[in-house]
């Protein structure tokens, strides 16, 4: 596992909380923002008094200034931890996951948020789990939670009725929520199942190795797996095989943007390995 990176995230809207953080927020409290005046007897904080508001108010009440303080959020990641997951050329695409929560775990601390840890693969699978905390170390325990239970490949399929069932599980104060997962399932419920996270800002990372996305270079015999089912298959690769496979990525990378776009949801593509900086200009763009 590599060294933690951090990326800068923002939330769209005004998400409340009660605890200082790094997020706007619907919250009153001490922060630098102007909400609105109350009385003074109702709000006893001689600090804030506004005098140029109390002599302008036709009832001649001592006026005060309430500000909106930034607040925390909870932050959830839920990982596909299914047979298609362990493939990978260079690296599986779970250590490329394992990263990602690793530097989700130290930007979540920085912005001083709670993160926990969900995984399914047919089902909700609970022995990867980690409830929400705030502390420096919990994108190394979460990373390493997840290595520790997925170190046997499974031959169970990922399906979003394994994401519904994490979904469910999620508290109602969940802001923020990774779906990790290649999405190499059918589509055919997924609007149902995101209408489950209720308010909850989701972010889609669709994770997919090299070797999936592109064919060899050279022409001859090749023998490929099925990474869910397991089942061999001998193809002789050609430029008009190579042309199709590409195609069906393609096609493939535009049927889940279209998935998620209905859902006024933007995926992240994640193919390789984690780029903390595309992940930046991914919230940038989302909140700009």
């Amino acid at each position: 596992m590599s060294q933690a990176q951090e990326f800068f995230y923002k939330l769209p809207g005004t998400p409340g909380g009660n605890r200082p953080g790094a997020h706007r927020s619907r919250s009153v409290g001490s922060g630098m923002s102007f909400a609105s005046h109350r009385k003074l007897i109702d709000q006893p904080d001689p600090r804030r008094l506004d005098l140029r508001a109390s002599l302008r108010d036709v009832r001649r009440d001592w006026l005060v200034k309430v500000y909106r303080q930034n607040s925390s959020v909870t932050i959830q990641a839920i990982v596909d931890v299914s047979a298609s997951m362990h493939f990978g050329g260079t690296r599986s695409k779970l250590k490329v996951v394992e990263d990602f929560i690793n530097a989700l775990g130290y930007s979540a601390f920085r912005h001083g948020d709670a993160v926990g840890l969900l995984a399914f693969d047919d089902k909700a699978r609970d022995d990867i789990y980690m409830p929400p905390r705030t502390n420096r170390g919990a994108g190394i325990t979460m990373a390493e939670t997840l290595a520790e239970n997925t170190q046997v490949a499974t031959a169970r399929k990922g399906s979003l009725s394994g994401l519904s069932d994490c979904a469910s599980q999620l508290g109602a104060a969940s802001s923020l929520v990774f779906l990790i997962s290649d999405f190499h399932m059918p589509l055919n419920s997924l609007s149902a199942v995101i209408r489950e996270f209720g308010g909850s800002t989701i972010v889609p990372i669709v994770v997919w190795d090299p070797s999936e996305t592109r064919p060899p270079d050279k022409n001859g015999w090749l023998s490929v797996r099925d990474a869910e089912s397991g089942r061999r298959r001998q193809l002789w690769l050609r430029d008009s095989t190579r042309k199709q496979w590409l195609a069906n990525v393609s096609r493939r990378r535009s049927e889940l943007t279209e998935a998620f776009t209905d859902q006024d949801i933007q995926p992240f593509f994640m193919e390789g390995e984690f780029n903390p900086e595309q992940l930046t200009q991914y919230f940038m763009e989302m909140v700009s």
